[in-house]
C-alpha cells in the first residue's frame, strides 16, 4: 500500500489463473458477488454501469460508474464519485476519481494492482474521509476477490 493524499495503491497475489481473475472482474455478475453490488449494463468502454449496492447496511446506495478502459485480460479502468455513502448528498457535481486495475501473471498465479487516483481534485471537506474510507474499503475487497476466486470457493 502506498501513502499519498491523491491516490490509492493496493496489489495482491491471487492463487488463481489471470484468465479466472479476468473474469472476476470483467463479468458483471462475477463482480456483483465479490463487490456485492447487483450490476445492470456490461463492462465495455463508454459505458455507464449502475446498480444497487447489496453489502449489509448500505443497501439504499445506488454504485455508479463510467468504464474508460478495457484491454482483456490485462487492464480494466472506470470513473467514479469515491466514498459516495451518504443517501442525501448530490456527489455529480464533484469530480470523479480513476480506478485502474492491472494484471500480471506471475508464477504463484496472477498479480493484482488496484490505484485509484484524483483524490486532491476533490472538495476539501470530503477529501480526507473519501481517501479513508476507499483505503480500507479497497483492502476489503482485495480480500472478497481473493476469496471469490481461491480455488477452494
Amino acid at each position: 500500500m502506498s501513502c499519498s493524499t491523491d491516490r490509492i495503491e493496493q496489489t495482491i497475489v491471487l492463487h488463481a489463473p489471470r484468465a479466472r481473475v479476468w473474469r472476476a472482474l470483467a463479468d458483471p455478475r462475477e463482480f456483483g458477488t465479490w463487490f456485492r453490488v447487483r450490476l445492470t449494463g456490461n463492462f465495455a468502454p463508454g459505458e455507464r454501469m449502475q446498480g444497487q449496492v447489496t453489502y449489509p447496511g448500505f443497501e439504499h446506495l445506488t454504485f455508479e460508474i463510467a468504464v474508460e478502459r478495457m484491454e482483456p485480460p490485462r487492464l480494466l479502468s472506470w470513473r467514479w464519485h469515491p466514498a459516495a455513502v451518504e443517501a442525501d448528498v448530490y456527489y455529480s457535481n464533484e469530480p470523479t476519481t480513476l480506478v485502474v486495475f492491472e494484471l500480471a501473471e506471475i508464477p504463484e498465479g496472477t498479480r493484482l494492482a488496484v490505484v485509484e487516483s484524483g483524490f486532491d481534485r476533490l472538495p476539501p471537506a470530503r477529501r480526507t474521509q473519501a481517501h479513508r474510507i476507499n483505503t480500507e474499503g479497497w483492502a476489503e475487497q482485495l480480500k472478497n476477490i481473493e476469496r471469490h476466486v481461491s480455488p477452494t470457493s
